[in-house]
């Protein structure tokens, strides 16, 4: 028996304990990348754009103590546009099912008007919550001032369960999910201990074009489009053939994603296709290209397609 082969098998097992565990927080508080970190792979992307999520994902991280089911969802933003409502949707109907909730904090920006909103929401849910005090490693952290919001608005959340913490450099995360733990019940698992995210390839491929999409767009063009896989079959045991399509809304968005001699789409399909073979056992090909959806953001059928 090799070294390795010994430390495999003394691996101890997965706790008894099972926790759906709900992340809520404003618009590029470091959820994604707190689950990202959590979960040990990349499950959720993650872009300086405000409201890169727009789906409920899910990362799952195996312990000695037990499993824990992240759900990342859409940052939680003040707007009546219907966009905007349908990704508030996403996550208040995830918190209701929740057996926890991760409420995570960007200590960089001032706790104004939205982030009272989000906290007078989860006052009903103090009980099962946990906050989360992220980017202290930032020297324009105010981690004390976002403590003191929190005893202000969440009185009835101890302080053991507010942590400061880092997700970008693995700061405290463990102790935030040790906090979780003891909030989680006795139960069956939901999913195989080898398990990190229950995404289906399809969605997972068109996340990857996606993030590739909006970190290379500025203003309201990363909003303004979604990826549509068109076709997609495997091409024998090894080889994923996909076809997709980036979605905007207007004809003079498309020149934009395009590029100067379509330089833009062929950088996205690239690092699109590297991201993928990152990710998969196998090697995905893309031939990815750029249509027209006039205001897709204001088409209820779209909408109840992409935002679940």
């Amino acid at each position: 028996m090799n070294d390795e082969t010994q430390e495999q098998e003394e691996l101890p097992p997965v706790g008894e304990k099972t926790a759906l565990v709900t992340i809520v927080g404003r618009p590029s508080a470091g959820k994604s990348t707190f689950l990202n970190t959590a979960s040990g792979e990349k499950v959720s992307i993650v872009s300086a754009i405000p409201q890169t999520t727009r789906n409920a994902i899910r990362g799952i991280v195996n312990t000695s103590l037990g499993q824990l089911v992240f759900v990342d969802t859409p940052g939680l933003h003040q707007s009546d546009k219907k966009f905007n409502l349908k990704l508030t949707k996403v996550a208040t109907d995830q918190i209701a099912e929740s057996d926890a909730i991760l409420y995570i904090i960007d200590t960089t920006r001032p706790c104004a008007e939205e982030e009272a909103l989000i906290a007078d929401m989860l006052k009903p849910y103090a009980a099962k919550t946990v906050v989360a005090l992220n980017k202290t490693e930032d020297v324009r952290s105010a981690a004390e001032s976002a403590r003191l919001f929190v005893n202000a608005h969440l009185s009835e959340i101890p302080e053991g369960r507010i942590i400061n913490i880092s997700a970008k450099a693995d700061h405290n995360v463990n102790d935030v999910l040790k906090a979780l733990y003891d909030l989680a019940p006795v139960a069956p698992h939901l999913y195989p201990e080898e398990f990190y995210t229950d995404q289906e390839v399809e969605f997972r491929i068109c996340e990857i074009i996606r993030e590739q999409a909006i970190n290379r767009l500025k203003e309201e063009i990363p909003h303004a489009l979604y990826v549509s896989i068109q076709d997609m079959h495997m091409k024998g045991q090894n080889h994923l053939e996909v076809r997709a399509f980036l979605c905007v809304e207007r004809e003079s968005q498309k020149g934009i994603v395009i590029g100067k001699g379509a330089s833009l789409i062929k950088e996205i399909r690239v690092e699109s296709i590297k991201e993928c073979r990152k990710i998969f056992p196998y090697r995905v090909d893309l031939d990815l290209r750029v249509k027209v959806d006039k205001n897709w953001r204001q088409k209820d059928a779209t909408l109840n397609k992409l935002l679940k």
